[in-house]
């Protein structure tokens, strides 16, 4: 016997603004899974690169360290490496406006700049889960509201409401808040655990650049001792 309940019921029967929840229900869920993978595969691979600082580190100068921290133009330490270099040369190349800040001033600016860019990278599409995750359950029960305001209608042209006539419509019409609750759970989970990678990686991204400045402007890395930290002057190499 053919079932007059669910989730295909609901669909057959719902007028067109059930429809139009549904499928919006639908694509903000296709569209916090599509972040959700996208940004942690982005996570994974910045923390790949990230353990390749170390050996940027212990290279004999600085373009065998480039090397290292391989060709791909989407490393944020990388591109902070590229453009303390840039900078470090610009700024002795000919004389300008920022001449008037010293070494260390626009470097510090130079590699802030390419941080603050690296962490734009990072947080896009966040704002898309944040969104998914504050609004699927209001549209899920605004779904709710009009599939129940429709099966009172009904039962009210019916002119009876026996539990046989109750249950369906109104359990079919919850069934919308529980599909905002399914969209929306997701969403935030894979926003918290996005913000936490995030902040693992500008940490190390952060720790990255104050020993690039600390080596474009006296060339030498902040260490401990020992020789092995130290490497050829970057400025050489440049």
């Amino acid at each position: 016997m053919e079932s007059h309940f669910g989730l295909m019921n609901l669909w057959t029967q719902g007028d067109i603004v059930t429809k139009g929840v549904a499928s919006l229900l639908l694509l903000m869920s296709l569209a916090s899974w599509m972040v959700i993978i996208v940004k942690a595969l982005d996570l994974r691979r910045f923390a790949s690169q990230a353990r390749q600082t170390e050996s940027f580190w212990h290279s004999a100068d600085f373009a065998d360290g480039m090397a290292k921290l391989g060709n791909d133009p989407g490393n944020p330490f990388r591109s902070l490496a590229a453009e303390g270099r840039e900078a470090t040369a610009h700024r002795h190349a000919q004389p300008q406006l920022h001449d008037s800040l010293d070494v260390s001033d626009w470097l510090t600016r130079s590699l802030r700049n390419s941080i603050d860019e690296s962490t734009a990278r990072l947080q896009s599409g966040l704002a898309v889960l944040a969104s998914v995750g504050s609004t699927a359950p209001f549209v899920g029960l605004f779904g709710t509201v009009w599939g129940i305001y429709h099966a009172l209608i009904a039962i009210s042209m019916a002119g009876q409401a026996t539990i046989d006539k109750v249950a369906g419509p109104i359990g079919e019409a919850l069934i919308m808040t529980a599909l905002g609750l399914a969209v929306a759970i997701p969403a935030v989970l894979g926003y918290n655990a996005l913000v936490r990678g995030n902040k693992s990686i500008l940490g190390k991204l952060n720790r990255f650049g104050h020993d690039l400045h600390s080596y474009f402007v006296t060339g030498a890395r902040v260490s401990t001792g020992g020789a092995a930290g130290k490497v050829v002057s970057m400025k050489k190499g440049a």
